[in-house]
């Protein structure tokens, strides 16, 4: 692929090698490493038995990053050749070599995707095991090994930069390895250095990867003048907050300057902002109009962003709903919301809407609700789209039989499946009789909503009015 690929450092020890890391985190380092701001390589870890680590290391590491959709409007295609994995290993069949990784003075970052499961306590690992079998045993074992052939060094620490799609995953990886700490009986001593000396920052990602261009592989790979078995791609858009402590904060600005390279990467000492951002713009914008559009007719995204009504009504939903019922800086909700267009219009993701709408209940209580009830706390109305959206999850969940573990619903003839839980299902299927009792019963479900939106004032009538257009009495 190229002919002579410069040796860095191994400054990043990565548990994953999967394509969002390759998009997202290595894409990132490659950047600064063109700057000759990092100037360090990843050895990449490959958290389970069966992975990708032969084919990295076939490819010395090397792989193509393909950022496609719109900016601004407007479609652009990058295409990046990222240099900066120095290698794979796996330490089921190379452990030596894996246990070895820890001796290095460099390694300063670990970085992980082991996915949302991935940071699990398990209670039968134990120190001595080649490797332990989940994510914070390794961490764990490798921890006090480090601890150990350092003496300690509180410079020997790790920063910990976790990526698993849950809430607080540094402290939740924190609190696992510390946990198999004590479970082993290891030294205070040891335990201090892991709180004293390391830090465990929790963030937030946000980039679509569409993976492994399957059908149009040979078609690149002819484009780029080479084979690559490990091209990714994704949409142009990223984000990315990383939360640390007051006291960290200056030595990730000065070792991690994305900002000098304008990435969209913030550093910051609570993500929560961030989080509710995301949930109640992105997220909530998918939950607000995946229902209404597909009993319009739709089957994807791009299709619903096609269609000059669907579009018309999410931008009122987030202008004038959403983002009025927020109170983070109005300039930086537009910007965001107006990359979230850009996103849904994405020619190269097909995005299915009955993907998205899968558990639209609790879905909709944490993205949709939210910003329902802060509108009709502000202003005392309500939300007129959003409402709406309450509408079409009921016509949505409309069904009569529960089948293989879905509900099936029908729209003009065809049968589609309700997926969620099962006591959910059973809730739509035995309420569903007519408009008036499926509303009020919907509406009264605590268990669903954590309120009684009956109490709430008009908003029965205005959900009973919006059902009526897609229910023929």
């Amino acid at each position: 692929m190229i002919k002579e690929k410069q040796k860095l450092p191994e400054r990043v020890l990565q548990f994953g090698e999967g394509n969002f890391l390759r998009a997202f985190v290595d894409v990132f380092i490659n950047e600064l490493n063109e700057h000759n701001l990092f100037n360090g390589s990843i050895v990449v870890v490959q958290p389970i038995p069966q992975g990708m680590a032969d084919v990295i290391n076939h490819q010395e590491g090397n792989y193509t990053a393909i950022l496609r959709g719109l900016e601004n409007g407007v479609l652009v295609d990058n295409r990046l050749l990222v240099t900066c994995i120095s290698r794979a290993i796996n330490p089921y069949t190379q452990f030596d070599e894996y246990k070895a990784l820890i001796k290095n003075p460099d390694l300063r970052f670990i970085v992980s995707n082991t996915t949302e499961a991935g940071i699990t306590y398990v209670e039968t690992d134990d120190c001595t095991d080649t490797p332990p079998a989940s994510f914070p045993g390794k961490i764990a074992a490798l921890l006090y090994e480090r601890y150990q052939i350092f003496g300690g060094d509180p410079s020997k620490g790790f920063i910990f930069i976790p990526c698993e799609l849950i809430d607080d995953n540094g402290d939740n990886l924190k609190d696992c390895v510390l946990r198999h700490a004590r479970n082993w009986k290891l030294p205070q001593g040891f335990i201090g250095w892991v709180n004293n000396c390391n830090e465990f920052t929790n963030t937030l990602v946000d980039r679509i990867v569409t993976g492994f261009p399957k059908n149009e592989a040979e078609t690149l790979q002819q484009e780029l003048g080479y084979k690559d078995d490990l091209i990714v791609t994704s949409e142009p858009f990223h984000f990315f907050a990383i939360q640390t402590r007051k006291e960290w904060m200056q030595t990730l600005k000065d070792s991690l300057p994305f900002a000098k390279v304008g990435l969209n990467v913030v550093l910051t000492e609570d993500v929560t902002p961030y989080k509710q951002r995301k949930v109640r713009i992105l997220n909530g914008a998918h939950t607000m109009s995946a229902l209404a559009a597909f009993l319009k007719g739709k089957n994807t995204v791009k299709e619903m962003m096609s269609d000059p009504q669907m579009a018309e009504y999410l931008r009122r939903g987030i202008y004038n709903e959403i983002i009025p019922s927020m109170d983070l800086d109005k300039e930086d909700l537009n910007n965001f919301a107006a990359s979230v267009f850009d996103r849904f219009a994405n020619p190269h993701i097909n995005h299915l809407l009955l993907s998205i709408s899968l558990n639209s209940v609790s879905k909709f209580r944490t993205r949709v609700l939210p910003s329902i009830l802060e509108y009709h706390k502000r202003t005392g109305g309500l939300p007129r789209e959003l409402t709406y959206s309450f509408a079409a999850l009921l016509a949505f969940y409309k069904g009569t039989e529960i089948k293989d573990g879905v509900l099936i619903g029908n729209r003009n003839g065809e049968e589609y499946k309700i997926t969620d839980d099962m006591h959910v299902l059973e809730f739509f299927k035995n309420a569903w009789s007519n408009p008036e009792t499926i509303v009020s019963q919907t509406c009264a479900n605590i268990e669903f909503w954590g309120v009684d939106l009956t109490a709430l004032p008009g908003f029965v009538e205005k959900v009973m009015e919006g059902l009526l257009e897609y229910v023929s009495l």
